[in-house]
């Protein structure tokens, strides 16, 4: 029983937050550098944890933010999925990277998200300014060593009480 909560519970309550993050009333000043939180906690899970949350899981979150942002129905599920997919094709590579070398690895993914959605959005003719769509990839990318600790340390706690009680 103990074991679910760093296999299912710990995951899927990070992609809640992470929900919740994304829709967060923020000032005027700062809207624009909000990272997308759900690309990078997905990222994390992709990587670190592949069996267990995936593609469907992907998807659903897509259409969740595409349905709380009001945005055209499939385009953040579709960036999603495609960074999903190529978290999860390499990420015994990219496990193995110096902290360094994994946050220009997320630079890059969090780029190929913002792009699809910058091609969707071309699509449906609907225009973003330069600011709100390339900031946050930067912020992602500047925050994912603390993600990267925190959620490592918090797995990490998870699993040692699981070990302690047997």
């Amino acid at each position: 029983m103990e074991s679910s909560w760093s296999e299912t519970l710990l995951p899927l309550g990070t992609l809640i937050i992470a929900l919740l993050l994304s829709i967060l009333p923020l000032p005027e000043v700062i809207v624009s550098f909000r990272p997308d939180w759900v690309a990078i906690i997905l990222v994390y899970w992709s990587l670190f944890r592949p069996g267990y949350f995936g593609f469907l899981t992907a998807f659903w979150l897509g259409l969740a933010l595409d349905a709380l942002y009001g945005s055209l129905l499939g385009q953040h599920a579709l960036a999603l999925l495609t960074v999903t997919y190529i978290a999860r094709h390499f990420h015994l590579r990219i496990r193995v990277f110096p902290i360094w070398q994994m946050s220009v690895t997320i630079l890059a993914l969090l780029a190929l998200y913002e792009f699809l959605l910058f091609w969707a959005d071309g699509v449906a003719a609907r225009s973003v300014p330069a600011v709100d769509r390339w900031a946050p990839v930067v912020i992602g990318a500047l925050l994912w060593p603390l993600v990267f600790a925190s959620m490592g340390r918090l797995l990490g706690a998870k699993e040692r009480e699981v070990r302690n009680e047997f």
